[in-house]
This record gives C-alpha cells, sequence and structure tokens, in this order.
C-alpha cells in the first residue's frame, strides 16, 4: 500500500453558538496516499470546501485532528496548495508576476522565481504569455496561471476546489484534459491531488476514488473506487456503469415521510432545507419522466437529454422526493400517481397539487403557523430570517426563506410585499382590502 499522506480523524466544524451553533462539517474520517487522484463529491452546502481550507490549514476544526506525514498540522499546511474555484489574480501583475508571487512569499531570489515561473508557464500552455496581463487572457488560461502558481511552490498535496466550474464547457474540457496529461506524465511535483467538485461525471473522468458526502450536516456518507484506466471513455459501458453507481450512491433512495421531510424550524431533529429550484425547471423533469415507459428515468440519462449539470438534476430530484411527485431507486426517479397527475394537468391543477404537498412540509407548517398568529397575520422578512437563523447559519437562513417565499407565491399560501419586506396571508389581505 502507498504511503499515507494525510489523515483526517474524527473532523468536525461547528459555528457559532449557544441555540446558534451550526454543524457543517460532522466526524469526517478520510486517508489519502501518495499517487491518489481523489474527488470530494456532494451537492452545495456540504462542506465540501471547508473540509479543503481545513486540510491545507485556512481554517482550523472545532474538533478532531489533521494529521500530514505523521504530523500534526495546527497551522497553514507547508505541504499543500489550493486552486480556488475563481481565478484570484491580481489584475495588475503579469502573468509571470503572479506566479512569481506565490514563490516570492516562500522567500525564492529573483533570478530562481523567475526561471521556475517561466519553466511552469510552458508546461501549463503558457509560453509567450508571460508579459501578458490577467485581463488580455480566456477564463480557460486565467486558470492556467492559477494552476501555475499553485505548482509553483512544489506542493505534495495540490487541492482544487471546482477549478473547473467557472469555464465555459470547452475550455473546462480543455484543462482537464491538460491537468490529467501532466499528472499522469509525472510532469508536476504534486503527490496527490484531492478535487472537490459536484460534478458526477467530471469525477468519475479525473479520480481513481470518489468520497462521497451529504448535507446537513456535511458528512461521509459512501466511497467508490474508479479502478478504470486512463484515458476514460465516456460512451463505454464500464464509464456509464460507474456514473450510474455513483448517482445512485449520491441520489440515494426515498426514505419513509417523517425522515424525508425532516423536522420544522425549532424542533429538535433533522432539519431539511427546500432545494434551490425553479418550479418552471421541476414541472419539466416531471413531464420529462412522465413521457419515458413505467414513469421512470435513468437520472445521468437525465443529465444528457435536458443538458444539465448533475447537481441540478440532483436538486430537482430532490424537490420532487419532498413533494411526493417522485420516489428514487438505485439511480433512477420514478414517478408516483401524484406525480404522474401533476405532469399531466393543467396551470391550475399544478397550482392546487403543489399547493397540498406544501402544506404537509414541516418547514411550510411552521412558517403558516407563524403568519396565522400574527397581528393582522402579517410579519416582516427579516423577523422570520431570524428564527431561521436560530437553526440555520445567516446566508443559509435567508435563502431558504427566499425559496420560501418563491414557492409560497407560486402556490398562492400567502403573498410578499416587496417594498414593506412583509409576508402576509392572502386571506386576510382580501378582507383588509374589502
Amino acid at each position: 500500500m502507498a504511503n499515507t499522506l494525510l489523515e483526517l480523524r474524527n473532523v468536525s466544524m461547528v459555528y457559532g453558538r449557544g441555540a446558534r451553533r451550526f454543524t457543517a462539517v460532522q466526524s469526517v474520517n478520510l486517508q489519502l496516499r501518495e499517487g491518489e487522484f481523489v474527488a470530494l463529491l456532494g451537492p452545495a452546502g456540504c462542506g465540501k470546501s471547508t473540509l479543503l481550507r481545513i486540510i491545507t490549514g485556512l481554517a482550523r476544526p472545532t474538533y478532531g485532528l489533521v494529521i500530514y506525514r505523521d504530523n500534526l498540522i495546527t497551522d497553514v499546511n507547508p505541504y499543500a496548495t489550493i486552486v480556488f474555484q475563481t481565478f484570484a489574480l491580481f489584475p495588475w501583475l503579469t502573468v509571470q508576476q503572479n506566479v512569481e508571487l506565490a514563490l516570492k512569499a516562500r522567500g525564492v531570489p529573483y533570478p530562481e522565481r523567475a526561471q521556475r515561473a517561466e519553466a511552469l508557464l510552458d508546461k501549463v500552455g503558457l509560453d509567450g504569455f508571460e508579459n501578458a496581463y490577467p485581463r488580455e487572457l480566456s477564463g480557460g488560461m486565467r486558470q492556467k496561471v492559477g494552476f501555475a502558481r499553485a505548482m509553483a511552490v512544489e506542493p505534495e498535496l495540490l487541492c482544487l476546489d471546482e477549478p473547473f466550474s467557472s469555464l465555459d464547457v470547452l475550455s473546462a474540457e480543455a484543462l482537464r484534459g491538460e491537468l490529467l496529461e501532466l499528472w499522469l506524465a509525472g510532469d508536476i511535483p504534486t503527490k496527490a491531488i484531492l478535487m472537490v467538485t459536484h460534478n458526477i461525471e467530471e469525477a468519475v473522468l479525473l479520480a481513481d476514488r470518489i468520497i462521497v458526502m451529504d448535507k446537513q450536516p456535511g458528512r461521509v456518507v459512501a466511497e467508490v473506487t474508479i479502478d478504470l484506466p486512463h484515458p476514460r471513455q465516456r460512451k463505454s459501458p464500464e464509464f456509464i456503469a460507474r456514473v450510474d453507481q455513483v448517482y445512485a450512491t449520491l441520489a440515494g433512495q426515498t426514505e419513509p415521510e417523517p425522515i424525508e421531510l425532516g423536522v420544522a424550524p425549532g424542533e429538535p431533529g433533522r432539519k431539511r432545507t427546500l432545494p434551490d429550484i425553479t418550479l418552471g425547471d421541476l414541472a419539466g423533469l416531471l413531464e420529462t419522466v412522465a413521457a419515458e415507459p413505467d414513469d421512470r428515468a435513468d437520472l445521468y440519462h437525465l443529465v444528457e437529454e435536458l443538458k444539465v449539470d448533475s447537481d441540478h438534476i440532483l436538486r430537482l430530484t430532490e424537490a420532487a422526493e419532498m413533494l411526493g411527485f417522485a420516489t428514487v431507486s438505485q439511480g433512477d426517479i420514478v414517478l408516483t400517481p401524484l406525480g404522474e397527475t401533476f405532469a399531466d394537468g393543467s396551470i391550475q391543477l399544478r397550482k392546487q397539487l403543489f399547493a397540498t404537498r406544501l402544506r404537509r412540509l414541516p418547514f411550510f407548517r411552521w412558517l403558516l403557523s407563524l403568519l396565522q398568529s400574527a397581528e393582522r397575520h402579517r410579519l416582516r422578512w427579516e423577523v422570520i430570517q431570524a428564527a431561521l437563523e436560530l437553526d440555520f447559519p445567516p446566508a443559509e437562513a435567508e435563502k431558504q426563506l427566499e425559496i420560501a417565499v418563491r414557492w409560497g407565491r407560486y402556490a398562492e399560501l400567502f403573498g410578499y410585499d416587496d417594498d414593506s419586506e412583509m409576508l402576509y396571508l392572502e386571506e386576510e389581505e382580501e378582507k383588509v382590502a374589502v
């Protein structure tokens, strides 16, 4: 077995105090060995980027240990570097100066750092652009500068935080191939790569091992070994089988309703966040599945058919499960009778079904109860958000309320006045108007 570079032991990250405590990552155990390309895969909000920051020493865990080559990491990890989703280049510096900056911070003298920067830029295909400024480069070229800067310090562990997600499809595909070429050929000093992604196909294409995470709280739920030789063929039966396996692992299967729906804000137990989707996209998904034999579709094939990324399909699937319109098992989504009725229904019937299902969700029961108890059945946005912040971080509380307002207005369960930032029950407003 290859030497172990990195080990996480029962790592947890908790934010806030008292009633406002929020667990971003819970009891994560992970090993990374020399020669491995490992992907951390999971939905938004599952703590993938938080783990990268802990591993590189940019954040300290609340509990647990980070061990690197048998040494406890309590500060910035000198053996690791990170490439972020955004390019994070200094616009007033040239391409070469941006790469040299990492070496200058390590105390490397000018002649040597200039030579090393030029050599790295040549390796990543940017020879001739040393004196260009970031504004002169395409998105893919700017991210290449980010890779060169990260590799300039010759890290043993290269951490990638969704490095291709800000690029267009063609640029991302080209950069993935170039990174893999450098890695497999041993043209970079890195001994292991740890990449955060929510793109299932990307993970199967690049990684030797996929660590699957789930949210609320962020935790490891499975590990999938990808033992396919490189270069991997996306259309091969073996590749498709691995992708299906990961979809099935990540999507899981529909739980009994009390587990699937979770508990309301303020109640003890696991809270389920509302998926950030548009209702038009949800209707489109259900209509697409309804057109398939037996009202069943493979999630991987839906990604290809609908031309959306895997994270979006999984959010739509989560919403369909939560509303009782579909169930998920072994990577397939199957419409329930209610889902079939919604897919075939008129605009008004869909609204009625949606409203009926929303009333069953603990989140909406809680919100409607708050409005029913309030004076004139009206509450300011900030009051509801403050209540949600007892269960969610501020940014997530705001996001959840935005989604709830969007869904609630569509279902005509309540209204929202943007000028006064006030939520109100529809029937009460009608009485006041009369």
